[in-house]
């Protein structure tokens, strides 16, 4: 009875399956050697006791941001034991969104018992150098998606943490890393904020090559297979596969969903044939960012994606033209001004549109036109269209 729960556990091939999550660290990072010796001297000095750093990484999805931010700093706290007392937190700002809630996952790392709610932001930032002091600590404090934080409620937070010890006695509280796979990141920032940074502290990830990818495949194959059930003519058709995004994420993928295909046909090695592109892969935005989107949402998101199929940027007006058509198609009541507007918004918010504000071309007042410069709107539309009918 329930003989295809048969094959659960088995391990033909996979005998580590938490090596193909994407949050998985590798005890060592493929081809980015050159990358963190230019990270490491950005952080030159950091041995001294009133000194802090500050680093800016950016770079496409899947070209290795998060994990070398991981690596870089797990390796730079062990090299500077008994040297300098660090915390490390790293804090997704896809996930803590608002000043508020960067700011007590931060406080929080440093004490667990730091109340959640009572104080102003400026309070916070008080309490977390105060606690550094007080226990001789310095911070490394990894922003990731940080355009997403600076999307929401500005850049305020950054200019005030670059700051911390301004007109103080004592120095070197936090040492910044601001992760991004926005490329235009920078220019969200003020001056002031540019100025503290620094433009030689900007270190841009470019897309691994085919051979890269390859090596990532084989580490992740070495570590999570049995010895022998992963050929290197699978790997390189893999790494062929992928190379035209770049993305070590994909490359990843399909070496999972090859092994997947040979333990269901009961093999203990994969071959050749198991090996496919991914078909519903969107490559440069995160699958989960699109599933995640309400209804609507959705349907905001399909009328704009097929307009820009076309044309290289629609007018907000024509936005919500395009959705109620979207609306009609499925049968669905389309949502107020109000409401349309706020699911714009948050469509920007995670990175899915960029916007920019311009005088009307027609009548008074300003109009708010959009693009997407993070993935294909074709292949965003028939992302959507499949999610939608699965909804």
């Amino acid at each position: 009875m329930a003989e295809y729960l048969d094959r659960i556990g088995a391990g033909k091939i996979l005998i580590k399956k938490d090596v193909f999550s994407f949050d998985w660290t590798p005890p060592e990072i493929v081809g980015r050697n050159d990358e963190l010796r230019e990270l490491a001297s950005m952080f030159y000095g950091i041995e001294g006791q009133n000194i802090s750093c500050k680093s800016v990484i950016m770079g496409p999805v899947g070209s290795g941001k998060t994990v070398l931010t991981t690596t870089f700093s797990e390796k730079l706290c062990e090299k500077l034991e008994g040297l300098r007392d660090i915390s490390l937190t790293h804090v997704n700002c896809r996930n803590y969104s608002s000043t508020t809630q960067v700011l007590q996952r931060i406080a929080t790392s440093l004490d667990p018992r730091h109340p959640e709610r009572g104080f102003s932001s400026g309070e916070i930032i008080q309490t977390i150098r105060r606690n550094l002091l007080a226990h001789g600590k310095h911070l490394i404090l990894i922003l990731d998606e940080v355009d997403v934080l600076i999307r929401k409620d500005s850049s305020d937070l950054i200019y005030r943490l670059l700051r911390i010890d301004e007109g103080r006695e004592e120095k070197g509280t936090i040492s910044l890393i601001l992760v991004s796979q926005e490329l235009g990141l920078m220019g969200r920032f003020e001056s002031a904020i540019l100025s503290t940074l620094g433009m030689s502290n900007i270190l841009k990830l470019q897309p691994y090559d085919e051979k890269q990818l390859v090596e990532i495949a084989k580490q992740r194959a070495d570590l999570g297979c049995r010895k022998g059930s992963i050929s290197e003519e699978v790997l390189e058709k893999i790494g062929r596969y992928s190379a035209s995004t770049g993305d070590a994420r994909l490359s990843i993928e399909i070496l999972e969903a090859a092994i997947r295909r040979a333990e269901m046909d009961g093999r203990d090695e994969v071959i050749i044939e198991d090996v496919e592109p991914s078909e519903f892969r969107v490559t440069t935005i995160e699958p989960s960012q699109v599933d995640i989107l309400s209804k609507h949402q959705k349907m905001i998101l399909l009328g704009i994606c097929r307009r820009l199929k076309k044309k290289d940027t629609v007018s907000s007006g024509d936005a919500k033209k395009l959705y109620i058509v979207v609306c009609e198609e499925y049968g669905v009541q389309a949502k107020g001004h109000t409401t349309f507007w706020k699911h714009l918004k948050i469509l920007e918010t995670q990175g899915l549109i960029d916007t920019k504000t311009a005088n009307s071309v027609t009548g008074r007042g300003r109009t708010q036109h959009i693009t997407i410069t993070n993935a294909s709107p074709g292949e965003l539309e028939s992302r959507i269209e499949k999610a939608l009918i699965r909804q």
